[in-house]
């Protein structure tokens, strides 16, 4: 024999759950702000920001960069940075060594992006722009794979043009929770560095 439900319980559930709807919309649209204003931040410098000098070979025009996904921090994170807190500024038309290492117990890789939106908004990074070179990974299982601890693994891009990419894991959901990185090649680079906000 079944109970019935009073309508006083059934009201109580219907607030409760009204009030969690709203509860994590509100929490939802926080992050939003605070999230896209951090962006926008990363790709304006000012003189009080310190920049780093990033090691490079003038001779054959090649920047140095590695990226760590440490153990402490955020879980998300590309040396202890996410949501686009560290720029990297590479004169356009060089190459790029890309060296990523993972100290994390969860598998990730690095993909460099030709973004076409401003932060990851999908899963799936390729809905967010072209993969240029993925690290770590292949073009095919880069949603799904990775390098697991304590692995690293390098990769050369030739003659990045102007323009501003990312530099991000492309595990699924994982660029979208903060792991990732601007790049910025300009023609009005001399000498390769990185900013973190």
């Amino acid at each position: 024999m079944r109970k019935a439900v009073s309508p006083t319980f059934t009201a109580i559930v219907a607030i409760v759950v009204a009030i969690v709807i709203v509860g994590a919309a509100v929490y939802t649209y926080q992050q939003f702000l605070m999230y896209s204003s951090k962006t926008s931040a990363a790709i304006t410098t000012t003189s009080t920001t310190p920049k780093h000098t990033l090691p490079y070979n003038p001779t054959n025009k090649t920047v140095f960069i590695t990226l760590v996904t440490l153990s402490s921090g955020p879980t998300f994170n590309f040396n202890g940075t996410d949501f686009g807190a560290m720029v990297i500024y590479v004169p356009a038309g060089w190459n790029l060594y890309i060296t990523f290492v993972n100290q994390q117990s969860l598998p990730h890789n690095l993909n460099l992006v030709a973004n076409d939106t401003l932060t990851p908004n999908s899963a799936n990074i390729a809905n967010d722009g072209k993969i240029l070179l993925t690290i770590g990974a292949t073009s095919s299982d880069y949603q799904s794979s990775g390098l697991m601890s304590g692995q690293s693994a390098s990769e050369l891009y030739t003659d990045i043009a102007a323009g501003i990419y990312w530099l991000c894991c492309g595990i699924a959901g994982h660029a979208e929770s903060g792991m990732w990185v601007v790049l910025v090649a300009s023609p009005n680079v001399t000498t390769p560095y990185v900013v973190i906000s």
